[in-house]
């Protein structure tokens, strides 16, 4: 029966974790099934708290870390940046009017919603323009006045 309730809180901070960003909680979930492995090998109680705490603090010293350093964005470890990340800073150029309401943005052969960094600026078809911002799938545009970055 403790082994159920151990893999019930497992799936519990697992599921908690789904809800934040820290990548610390889901280490305590790895806890949680090392305890109820513990209790389904018919371990005392005090035993399966001592291996839910060593299961975790070992995990969140030795295995955090590591998560973490992989999950920075390109641009703070020094990586060339893909994806995403590689559209901030590109060039595109204008395939229909860029205002601040609406517009679209050609940028290597992909075509993209764009809005005007300042609504009061609009850009016509065949400019240049420079990403300086991704908003979930629309791109922030502003002039092309910056030389290419490679």
């Amino acid at each position: 029966m403790e082994a159920v309730l151990w893999v019930v809180l497992a799936i519990g901070l697992a599921i908690a974790e789904a809800f934040t960003a820290t990548f610390l909680v889901i280490f305590f979930a790895a806890g949680a099934l090392a305890a109820a492995g513990a209790a389904a090998l018919g371990a005392d109680l005090l035993v399966q708290l001592i291996v839910f705490a060593v299961v975790s603090g070992v995990s969140v010293a030795a295995l955090r870390p590591i998560v973490l350093r992989h999950a920075r964005p390109a641009v703070e470890t020094g990586e060339r940046p893909f994806g995403i990340e590689a559209i901030s800073g590109s060039r595109g150029t204008v395939v229909d009017e860029v205002t601040g309401d609406q517009g679209m943005v050609k940028i290597d052969g992909e075509l993209w919603q764009a809005r005007s960094a300042d609504h009061r600026e609009s850009f016509a078809p065949g400019e240049h323009v420079r990403v300086v911002e991704l908003r979930g799938a629309t791109l922030v545009v502003w002039h092309d006045d910056l030389p290419d970055v490679q």
